[in-house]
């Protein structure tokens, strides 16, 4: 297992790359950490019969979530990796996108025994997690540098596969782009989130606008961030 690749050459949206190594159709499905139920909603809205448990610890959003009335196969709950109120082999493929380096680094490990034990025999975990690097990358360490949190999340990873919890079934490097239309919406999407209180002073705020806007007059708005990918199967 690799930490980062260099000259990574694939662009795609990220549905590409879970609907290119997973059959979602008939399963029953854990997200863990799933934000605003962005691609929650576009798993349960494709292919048939998915049945989707859809987990958040942030409770403005999860309120939010509550009110989605229109994805009757998704039950959305509260709560985190490290205590998942669901039975044992139960789940036949749990996600986790860009949220695992969230869980308290003293409990990860604990969360990566929960995802095994709600798991099928053979089931797949899918550990989607941001690189320490591109130009969206750089912009937001000015105010939220993540890289050890990062890092830590990949040596648990790691260890559930030395520990023989999980089979590294593969590992997927790739980019997504991310665009806005101007700082005003960064602000919104990044700086506003209801999960992470940003307390930038003036100084580091004109920074972070100044930064933004230097890259954005660059790229027309759109920015690079590199993702990894492991597939990890259950090995009980």
């Amino acid at each position: 297992m690799i930490l980062n690749q260099a000259n990574i050459d694939r662009t795609c949206p990220e549905k590409e790359i879970y609907n290119e190594v997973l059959s979602l159709d008939d399963k029953h499905i854990l997200e863990l950490g799933c934000g605003a139920a962005e691609i929650t909603r576009d798993i349960a809205s494709n292919g048939k019969n998915r049945v989707i448990s859809a987990f958040e610890v942030d409770q403005i959003q999860h309120k939010k979530n509550l009110q989605i009335t229109d994805l009757a196969n998704v039950s959305f709950q509260s709560g985190g990796a490290e205590n998942i109120p669901v039975d044992d082999n139960s789940q036949d493929i749990v996600f986790m996108f860009k949220s695992l380096h969230h869980v308290p680094n003293d409990l990860l490990d604990k969360a990566m025994q929960e995802i095994n034990r709600v798991l099928v025999p053979g089931g797949f975990a899918y550990i989607s997690e941001p690189i320490f690097a591109g130009d969206f990358n750089e912009i937001i360490r000015l105010f939220h540098d993540e890289q050890q949190v990062r890092i830590a999340a990949f040596k648990a990873t790691q260890r559930a596969v030395d520990a023989e919890l999980f089979n590294l079934h593969q590992e997927i490097f790739f980019n997504v782009t991310v665009n806005f239309e101007g700082f005003a919406e960064f602000e919104e999407k990044l700086l506003n989130v209801t999960h992470t209180e940003h307390h930038l002073s003036k100084e580091l705020h004109d920074s972070v606008k100044s930064k933004f806007e230097f890259t954005f007059s660059q790229n027309g708005g759109q920015f690079t961030a590199p993702m990894r990918v492991d597939l990890l199967q259950s090995s009980k």
